[in-house]
């Protein structure tokens, strides 16, 4: 089941060809050629980031000795910092019909940024800066990437789709700390040949893109009309579109950063600093073979349930970090936990706000539900870094758990109301 408004949301028409035998022919259908591209992409992109992201928590809190809130100002710009910018992206897109050629400036961009990492040296606000440029890039392309996946898929198999290119995503990020462990077992704690390494592959993943990925899957009408600002912002008079947006933005007040989870369970366990970038392969691992089931299940069960089961899980991922479990199975339950919540929601978020947004304007809406996100995730990485130097760690990821709960009750009453939403079962 999905949430769809009462009048019904501008639908993509559905691709020509002969109809289907039957249900089974329809469950079996695989997601179409531009998905697996765009998958491709994201991929072998995660492979260049996850490098980076694996060591980069080491050498900013251990090797260039920032302060929580210091690190916490980083992560947060790290996300949150050019997200209003997403929205700019993702309004050009659909103005100008290009979302192929948006999204692959936003991948060049993060490309280019790996090697400023080299340049930028320990000065903070120069590497400041460099991790904003990387997360512009991210906030330039997700929306248009998003956008070329809803615009592919039919709308009852949005689940799926997302499903298995979240997989795919998440697969790269399952060989990107592992690339790094690599590297640096080859040259020891050389920072620098990581970020080089991570520069050539982001350069494919542009090369693959540029290649294979479609800007009009077939059957599209190519000559669209141009939307205009008014049309913009009358997503924010929708009913719907609006409740989305900020359900997105509470939900993004209620998650801390990557680094920060592992920078925890480094403390609690003592882990050598080689053994760091492998915690997130654990992440990506449980993401990996949870992506693609939990993108099915919220296809037939509702999308709704399964971000709320998602969030459940992150939570407890928290009350965990501060919990009495320590050893290998505090390591374990944190990460299969933590790649559930990933699973459960990424791309799961992003296919119930499709049926929601009219096609003409599918990109500047899902840009402004990732916008909303980002912002109010800037906000929580700040807050969790003044928390931790305030009242230490065990009390700080508390007070995350705690937030992670009353952000559903309110997620809940946004997003489940009877008299303007209602419930449609996806066909078997």
């Amino acid at each position: 089941m999905y949430l769809s408004t009462v009048s019904g949301p501008v639908a993509d028409p559905p691709e020509s060809g002969p109809p289907e035998p039957g249900p089974r022919r329809r469950r079996l259908a695989m997601v179409s050629g531009n998905v697996v591209a765009l998958g491709t992409v994201s991929l072998i992109t995660d492979v260049s980031a996850e490098m980076v992201a694996a060591v980069l928590p080491l050498y900013l809190v251990l090797g260039l000795q920032l302060s929580p809130v210091a690190f916490g100002v980083l992560d947060g710009v790290h996300t949150g910092a050019t997200a209003l910018l997403r929205v700019v992206g993702g309004y050009a897109a659909d103005r100008f019909q290009r979302r192929k050629l948006i999204a692959g400036l936003g991948y060049t961009l993060s490309a280019v940024a790996k090697l400023g990492l080299l340049l930028a040296g320990r000065s903070i606000p120069a590497i400041g800066a460099v991790i904003a440029v990387d997360r512009l890039g991210k906030g330039v392309r997700s929306a248009p990437r998003d956008a070329l996946i809803t615009l592919s898929t039919p709308p009852e198999a949005l689940g799926r789709a997302f499903g298995v290119h979240r997989a795919m995503d998440s697969f790269g990020a399952f060989l990107g700390p592992l690339a790094a462990f690599a590297v640096l077992l080859v040259v020891g704690q050389s920072y620098d040949a990581v970020f080089v390494t991570s520069f050539c592959v982001a350069a494919l993943a542009v090369v693959v893109l540029v290649l294979f990925v479609r800007e009009r899957p077939p059957g599209e009408v190519k000559d669209e009309p141009k939307v205009s600002v008014r049309e913009a912002l009358g997503l924010f008079r929708g009913g719907p579109a609006r409740r989305l947006v900020l359900a997105a933005a509470m939900l993004g007040l209620a998650t801390i950063g990557d680094g920060f989870v592992y920078l925890l369970l480094q403390r609690r366990e003592d882990l050598g600093l080689r053994w760091f970038p492998l915690l997130a392969v654990g992440t990506s691992l449980a993401y990996l073979l949870l992506a693609a089931p939990l993108g099915v299940l919220a296809d037939r069960i509702g999308r709704l349930p399964v971000v709320i089961g998602g969030y459940t899980a992150l939570g407890a991922t928290y009350l965990l970090l501060a919990g009495p479990v320590d050893g290998w199975p505090l390591i374990v339950l944190t990460l299969t936990l933590y790649g559930a919540f990933y699973a459960a929601t990424d791309g799961v978020l992003i296919a119930l706000a499709g049926p929601v947004l009219p096609a003409q304007l599918r990109t500047t809406g899902i840009a402004l539900v990732q916008t909303g996100q980002a912002l109010a995730y800037l906000v929580s990485s700040v807050l969790f870094g003044l928390a931790w130097q305030a009242f230490g760690p065990d009390t700080a990821i508390r007070a995350a758990a705690a937030a992670v709960a009353g952000v559903l009750v309110l997620t809940l009453l946004l997003l489940i109301s009877p008299s303007r939403l209602t419930i449609r079962k996806v066909p078997r």
